[in-house]
């Protein structure tokens, strides 16, 4: 492949397939590279993955759910083959299997592309590759025996994609505490490693969690209003969608014989450490429920509603872990989160902040003019990335590049 393009759009996930959609809708022709196949990614994660958000929280533009259980929880592989059908039903070229290795900008304006297939030179480049794209690995990780498997989250699949054994979990968000919860259930013996996590009842009163946080400004939360702008790194609220949805955090965790410590020191003499923090780590997440609880309780008095129950936390029953023999583990499983992975292949100077998120003008790459960001967590807004965001999001997106390529 060695040709030229007005607009290339990089990813066929929900983020570039919404932006395909939104340059379709403005008549702007453009074609969609993809490293693999449309929404194949999600057939990456875990066997029993699912949505956390219900099945009517996929409000894709062109491709919303319409399916006959709004309130269920589609797992990885209905959530792919939704996004293919999408992709089939969109005129841009979509060229699977091709790999982007590097983008550079040229002299001469535009890009220059090198994909598995060949050279591609665009003028406008939309990157988008996905919210998070290296999984993250605590340096204490580094510690650890070289004996003990450590595995991070994208190499399980299943409790018995493990080694036999007891199972150290490294992470605090909602993919740590499902696994934590699964392996439990699956008979093993886990140790949790926690970290600062908010959490949430998964339905309050007769409304889900999701249904309650989409009518306040939750997910409308910019990365001015943070505390800092680390913060975008935070877990997500702990829940769950696996077997219809339920709650899932510290508490059910350890009501299953889940041992919880603190987080990850390291390995010393044949001895993981955990730090002594472990209560605050559930106090720093029973504030996150507060806060929430707070919303909740602000939407009720703002419609009218009858407030649901919603009790302040309970004590945890049991101590906090903070030794575990090296020798006694089989594994540990790291699902400490992911972070941006754009400089090893985007070569441009000054692309992304101390954290590695693109610095941007409403999706605009402030280092190169006419590359542009879409499905980036808090582009814009918390909900940027997700199934009911990125649509919105890819609209002032493609907006932009017809208002620009109009000016031309």
């Amino acid at each position: 492949m060695s040709e030229d393009a007005d607009v290339v759009v990089i990813g066929a996930g929900q983020a570039g397939l919404a932006a395909s959609h939104e340059l379709e809708q403005r008549g702007i022709e453009h074609v969609v590279l993809e490293a693999d196949a449309p929404g194949s990614s999600w057939r990456h994660r875990w066997d029993s993955f699912t949505l956390v958000g219900q099945n009517h929280t996929v409000r894709l533009p062109g491709a919303p759910y319409r399916g006959d259980d709004p309130s269920g929880f589609m797992g990885r592989d209905e959530i792919a083959g939704h996004l293919a059908a999408w992709a089939g039903r969109l005129r841009a070229p979509i060229r699977g299997g091709c790999a982007v290795r590097s983008l550079r900008p040229r002299d001469a304006g535009g890009f220059t592309l090198d994909t598995d297939a060949g050279t591609l030179v665009s003028r406008v480049v939309v990157v988008s590759t996905g919210a998070y794209q290296r999984p993250h690995r605590p340096a204490a990780c580094d510690t650890l025996p070289g004996s003990l498997p450590v595995l991070d989250l994208t190499a399980y699949a299943n409790p018995g994609s493990l080694p036999d054994g007891p199972v150290l979990v490294v992470g605090s968000g909602q993919s740590a505490c499902q696994l934590a919860e699964e392996l439990a259930l699956a008979g093993r013996e886990v140790v949790m490693a926690c970290g600062r996590a908010p959490w949430f009842p998964r339905r309050a009163g007769d409304r889900d969690v999701f249904e309650w946080l989409l009518d306040t400004p939750f997910f409308e939360q910019r990365v001015e209003d943070l505390p800092t702008p680390a913060a975008r790194l935070l877990a997500t609220p702990q829940v769950s969608g696996a077997r219809g949805g339920h709650d899932l955090n510290y508490r059910t965790l350890e009501a299953l014989g889940v041992r919880l410590g603190g987080h990850l020191l390291g390995a010393q003499d044949g001895v993981v450490r955990l730090a002594p923090d472990r209560d605050a780590s559930i106090a720093f997440g029973d504030d996150g429920y507060r806060t929430i609880r707070a919303l909740v309780l602000g939407v009720c008095a703002r419609d009218g509603i009858a407030p649901p129950e919603l009790p302040d936390p309970r004590p945890l029953a049991s101590d906090p872990v903070e030794t575990v023999p090296a020798g006694w583990l089989g594994s540990v499983l790291v699902a400490a989160g992911f972070r941006p992975d754009y400089t090893s292949w985007v070569h441009v100077p000054g692309l992304v902040d101390d954290l590695g998120f693109p610095v941007h003008d409403d999706g605009e790459s402030t280092a190169a003019a006419d590359l542009h960001f879409v499905g980036v967590h808090y582009l814009r807004r918390r909900s940027s990335s997700l199934l009911f965001g990125v649509g919105i999001d890819a609209a002032r997106t493609a907006d932009r590049i017809a208002a620009r390529l109009a000016a031309a």
